[in-house]
């Protein structure tokens, strides 16, 4: 008998279906000379401080650092968790061979390798690695099975990993609790999330500490372009006025016009963290919820495994992308053309062997169906746009600069015109050569004028509070601010984190109350900020030093590192993080009471909600019984997930909706003229808000 053991009962159910495994059992299917059995994620654990040794039960600083002489593995105390294992025990002593069918990453190497380790497998292993739950995918698995010693090195830095993180957290949390914590409050440390923490409140300082100064631009209207001058601000009212008053009678001359015709390539792919910044920048939906709703698409065989943190498909994946584009229906309109266009566009920056690790970047399998939800359909949409618009060709747009003069001063204008939109009529843009910025006048070199000068009177401006779409991006550049998508890749190895963990580690932060949630804002709580003021210890708060660390655990997966020398330096590292705090001045950090902060907030909005003016009932536009309210994501009907599943989410193309505009489309079925629409490109254009015949969203932009 050839045993199965999958990640979830969902997956080992697909597994078992197509491998002929079709009698049900007490934890188990069997059929066709295989059983498959499943865990429920982690079913072990290292094993807790005390388990090593009586001297660690107690919390005290004398006896650390605790480093055990060897970590051991433990079953988590849980009855149903030990049901499941004696089945898995009980099959294992029984099995000629085992298939590991955990998920195909470092996380699902490590759970499943723990879970074989402590049911004492001693028989061979093979590898199931695949990137969709598609029949064909399985199958395809089942024919390439792998040697599970191909994986040691995955195992290994899974391994290194979840060490790492028991010395470092359980040594820190106990270091700084037993000095800070007043005996009373649990100080959280850990290797990721206290880096992150020191992001947020490191930008909430700069923020806080920011004073605006006061500068002047000028400005000029020649024929209705807009030309600024090309020494940039003035640091006194005077000086503008100054010169305003010396170019204001003569005449403005074109020097030089430029116009430089360049192409513009889709959007790449869908990586875990860019879905998550993208489903947060657009629908405001949390990492996690994001995670949460991709990996359900994913355990529905619509999109591929999603836990990547590539951007990039592997090159014998092009001769499957027709197979794909047929299967998505929906969007039969959008993938004609590509379809009877002749040869499939393949490019580099969408094909790339070198680029892809465990798995590629996320894209729809092929297989379509409509049981989903409204906010699955809202993800997938974006999923199957994105990889649609792969296979379209550049956008070609116009980058126009004109040179002036006024008398010996020299100004500037620029202007952007789409040209052939291409790709981003797969997201909407209209296919009439929409010009989504400012488009000069024809100018002729010579030509001159009179003009309207203007001065402008600005600030500086602080930066901005993270959001979880910043936070996340932050996270994955190690703290840097990088713009660059190519440089932003090539930072990914010294990234914080893993995709999969790092919507978890902002999770984490909330509920331990150090940081908050001020509508799309994280804000850090006095204890946050206070717990990263008193931490001295560069290592245990910087994002760049733990980036580093993350990037020898992915060196010891390609087997370039040796674990030994990692477990070294990370016994080195607590070791200085447990004397720091041990002869550091003692003070104590409060904890303030998220019941306590709840209250205050719970007040605050009964002074605001007796103040204010009753808003107007909405009657739901698609089921007429029940009424229109706003949610913490969305507007939505009463009735939804009961028997409607009207919704409009909170903001769309990164435009924040106002309950005004809501009312009116309500009522009306469409607003006015809506202006700070951003398209895919981050052009803004105006747009009109519609409710289509099935009551769905959609922006229409204005014909000129």
């Amino acid at each position: 008998m050839k045993m199965c053991i999958a990640e979830k009962p969902s997956v080992a159910k697909e597994i078992a279906h197509v491998i002929g495994a079709t009698v049900r059992r007490n934890g188990y299917m069997e059929g066709n000379g295989y059983c498959v059995t499943w865990t429920f994620g982690h079913l072990c654990s290292l094993q807790e401080p005390n388990e090593y040794t009586e001297k660690w039960k107690q919390w005290n600083l004398s006896v650390l650092p605790m480093i055990p002489s060897k970590f051991r593995i433990k079953l988590i105390d849980d009855e149903g968790i030990k049901k499941q294992f004696a089945i898995i025990e009980e099959l294992v002593s029984k099995a000629e061979m085992v298939i590991n069918c955990g998920d195909a990453g470092q996380e699902g190497e490590l759970i499943q390798r723990w879970v074989l380790t402590k049911a004492k497998c001693n028989v061979p292993v093979k590898r199931l690695w695949i990137s969709s739950l598609t029949e064909e995918a399985i199958r395809e698995g089942f024919d390439k099975l792998m040697e599970s010693k191909d994986f040691d090195t995955l195992y290994a830095a899974g391994s290194a990993r979840a060490i790492g993180d028991w010395l470092l957290g359980m040594n820190a949390t106990r270091a700084y609790t037993l000095k800070y914590g007043n005996g009373k409050n649990v100080l959280s440390i850990g290797r990721v999330q206290t880096p992150t923490l020191a992001l947020v409140v490191e930008r909430q300082k700069n923020i806080e500490n920011f004073k605006p100064e006061t500068y002047w631009e000028i400005r000029t209207d020649y024929r209705g372009g807009l030309f600024s001058y090309t020494r940039g601000r003035f640091n006194t009212k005077a000086e503008a006025e100054a010169l305003l008053e010396k170019i204001q009678t003569q005449e403005l001359e074109i020097l030089s016009i430029e116009r430089k015709k360049a192409m513009e390539s889709p959007p790449k792919l869908f990586d875990l963290t860019l879905l998550q910044v993208e489903c947060n920048r657009k629908y405001a939906f949390t990492a996690d919820n994001t995670l949460k709703i991709i990996q359900s698409l994913y355990e529905k065989k619509l999109t591929t495994y999603p836990r990547v943190d590539t951007n990039f498909l592997p090159n014998d994946q092009y001769a499957k992308v027709p197979g794909i584009l047929k299967g998505l229906k929906p969007y039969e309109n959008l993938v004609q053309p590509i379809l009877t266009g002749g040869k499939i566009k393949k490019s580099s920056k969408v094909f790339n062997d070198k680029k892809i690790t465990d798995h590629h970047a996320i894209i729809p399998t092929g297989v379509f169906s409509y049981d989903m939800s409204p906010d699955e359909k809202r993800v997938y949409d974006l999923v199957a746009r994105r990889f649609i618009a792969a296979f379209y060709p550049d956008c070609e747009i116009a980058n126009t600069t004109v040179m002036a003069k006024i008398g010996e001063e020299e100004f500037k204008a620029t202007g952007k015109q789409i040209i052939d939109p291409a790709w981003r009529v797969v997201f909407g843009v209209n296919t009439d050569k929409q010009n989504d910025e400012n488009v000069l006048p024809v100018y002729e070199k010579g030509e001159h004028g009179p003009h309207t000068p203007e001065i402008l009177e600005k600030e500086t401006q602080p930066p901005k509070y993270y959001t979880e779409a910043d936070l996340l991006r932050a996270m994955e550049t190690a703290g840097k601010q990088v713009e660059d998508e190519e440089l932003r890749d090539l930072m990914k190895e010294n990234g914080i984190g893993r995709p999969s963990t790092r919507a978890g580690i902002i999770e984490t932060l909330q509920k331990r109350h150090y940081i908050r949630k001020d509508k799309k804002r994280l804000l850090a709580t006095p204890t946050g900020i206070e717990l990263i003021d008193t931490i001295q210890n560069d290592l245990l708060k910087s994002a760049e030093l733990t980036g580093q660390w993350e990037k020898k655990l992915r060196m010891i997966e390609d087997g370039k590192y040796e674990i030994n020398g990692f477990m070294e330096e990370l016994k080195v590292m607590v070791n200085e993080i447990v004397h720091r705090v041990k002869y550091a001045s003692a003070k104590t950090i409060t904890v303030v009471p998220e019941e306590e902060e709840k209250k205050k907030t719970t007040e605050k909005k009964k002074r605001t909600a007796s103040t204010a003016t009753p808003a107007p009932v909405l009657i739901c536009p698609k089921c007429g019984q029940g009424s229109v309210v706003k949610g913490k994501t969305a507007w939505g009907c009463t009735l939804y997930r009961k028997s409607c599943d009207f919704l409009i989410p909170l903001s769309i193309h990164e435009k924040k909706l106002t309950q005004k505009q809501i009312d009116t489309l309500i009522q009306k079925g469409k607003t006015g003229t809506i202006n700070g629409f951003k398209d895919e490109a981050g052009n803004s254009f105006n747009g009109i808000l519609k409710l289509d015949s099935n009551y769905q969203l959609y922006v229409e932009r204005p014909k000129n």
